[in-house]
């Protein structure tokens, strides 16, 4: 998969079946599907794959028990079924694991035992695991750095977790094996009209100053926060669909939560679920949820929401962790749809929806992670009528997500890559350079940067560092110190001079800056 072979095929005046505007796990899934059903599909992305809101999630693939809460039980209906879905489909990528809830007061264990066992009656056959009250050992157990003052016991279930930006690009290049063009760093900057009908769009490659006029039957926006200025472009007076949020989370090392069961905290002092789960050997924690005027590119974390966390996680930890222990801190803005009766935004329901203009832009808004592939068939559906294009169902509940492997742990410190790790092993025999670690404190070798060039689209340091590999989340300061070497590898394989090497150090350093906790 790479982007120059990708620019050929779009200067071949070619009209798309399927344009889709956004490459996070929406508009790439999109692409899956359309592809799969053999409509001509191009997908156009302004940045980076996943690198807006979809790299940048609490790292779960679940059912939503704050949904249960709220008695949603259509949405956890369908994303536990979606759930099953993606790990069926990449299990390279998906894996169960257990959430233990530690109960304080009499009731908590009887109180959240029956909600769970609701969870795992709404799962069927699609559950990753049967739901229990454990005794106060039996938590300690599975959590022996929990707080251990006035424990009763706990309440485990099971749910799923994931790698979201490498489930993005294994989803790019699932789309591109089915025939679809992606292309990352070319933004939309306009929309081609013929008798008020969308018929295309104005593209800009950012990386040449190309402009490009790209015609299609139909035109999908799948642009996640920044839906609404996509369709401004269509008509400067619509009214916004989106109400962003920004999640807040952050990164501690293992000794926090040494074994391999994550916290389930059921409700915090502002009525949020939060989340303690081991990844990668880190401990992510989150969320929050905080109300945006405007979409950012770029979200910074308030101090508040950070002490928010260190407050809570303290709460059921015996060790307390404090600012210096915290390696990472990223944060997502989620594209909310906008409920007018909805007080605040942590109400507001993911339940997506798809929005068709009078001028024909199918816009699909809202949803979450774990439903994105019901959402890409939604979508498609729609837009198979406006682009008046001939029906063919859709596939993707039974097709394999690229990368598929079940036994990935084989591969180590590759096994994120699934079946393209054995590519990578033998890349890395070619060289013996290859195999030398890009820093001391990161899992990540230089062959990594060379298959990430040549066969993932990456274009910047920040790509790699950030989504390909995600050694900027997990350890932000060794990400900086590791980045030198990495524009030094990436300026060779594409092509590129010692000024451009640095200017990308510089960039991905005053990123960087942003995760470390100050």
């Amino acid at each position: 998969m790479r982007r120059n072979d990708m620019i050929t095929r779009i200067e071949e005046k070619t009209v798309w079946d399927v344009l889709i505007i956004g490459g996070g796990a929406t508009g790439t899934g999109i692409a899956v599907d359309a592809a799969s059903r053999g409509y001509k599909t191009l997908l156009l992305e302004k940045g980076d794959f996943a690198q807006g809101t979809s790299s940048r999630s609490t790292k779960l693939v679940h059912g939503g028990v704050r949904y249960l809460q709220q008695g949603n039980i259509t949405l956890v209906l369908e994303a536990l079924r979606e759930r099953g879905i993606m790990r069926r489909n990449a299990p390279h990528l998906v894996f169960d694991i257990p959430f233990v809830i530690p109960n304080y007061d009499w009731w908590e264990g009887p109180f959240y035992g029956i909600g769970l066992k609701l969870y795992d009656m709404l799962a069927g056959k699609a559950g990753f695991g049967k739901s229990e009250i454990i005794s106060k050992d039996e938590t300690i157990r599975r959590i022996p750095t929990v707080e251990e003052n006035g424990l009763n016991g706990g309440v485990i279930y099971y749910d799923g977790q994931f790698d979201d930006s490498r489930l993005v690009i294994n989803l790019a290049k699932t789309a591109f094996s089915q025939g679809a063009v992606l292309i990352n760093y070319m933004p939309v900057t306009g929309l081609i009209k013929r008798n008020e009908l969308i018929k295309g769009v104005l593209a800009l490659d950012t990386e040449t100053g190309k402009e490009y006029k790209l015609d299609a039957k139909v035109v999908i926006n799948a642009s996640g926060p920044f839906t609404d200025s996509i369709r401004k472009m269509d008509n400067k007076r619509c009214t916004g669909m989106i109400s962003p949020s920004r999640g807040v989370h952050m990164v501690l090392d293992k000794e926090f939560l040494p074994a391999n069961s994550a916290i389930m905290v059921p409700h915090t002092d502002d009525g949020r679920v939060l989340f303690a789960i081991p990844w990668y050997d880190k401990v992510v924690v989150g969320t929050t949820e905080t109300p945006l005027n405007e979409p950012e590119a770029e979200p910074v974390p308030d101090r508040s929401e950070i002490e928010f966390l260190l407050e809570h996680t303290a709460r059921y930890l015996a060790k307390d962790p404090s600012a210096k222990d915290i390696l990472s801190v990223f944060a997502g803005v989620r594209p909310l749809v906008s409920d007018p009766k909805a007080e605040n935004t942590a109400v507001i329901s993911r339940e997506h929806v798809v929005n068709i203009s009078k001028s024909g832009l199918v816009t699909i808004a809202g949803g979450k992670w774990t439903t994105y592939r019901k959402m890409a068939e939604d979508t498609l559906d729609q837009a198979i009528m406006v682009g008046d294009l001939e029906f063919t169902p859709c596939v993707t509940e039974n097709l394999q997500i690229h990368g598929y492997h079940n036994h990935p742990e084989q591969y180590n410190n590759l096994a994120c890559y699934g079946s393209d790790a054995t590519n990578i092993q033998n890349l890395i025999r070619t060289n013996v350079d290859y195999n030398h670690p890009i820093h001391p404190d990161l899992n990540e070798i230089t062959g990594e940067i060379i298959w990430a060039v040549n066969e993932e689209m990456a274009r910047t340091v920040e790509d790699f560092l950030a989504r390909r590999r995600r050694s900027l989340v997990l350890n932000a300061r060794a990400s900086m110190e590791a980045a030198p070497k990495v524009a030094d590898i990436m300026m060779k394989e594409l092509g590129r001079d010692k000024t451009w090497a640095k200017e990308q150090v510089l960039n991905f350093n005053r990123l960087a800056e942003k995760y470390i906790y100050k």
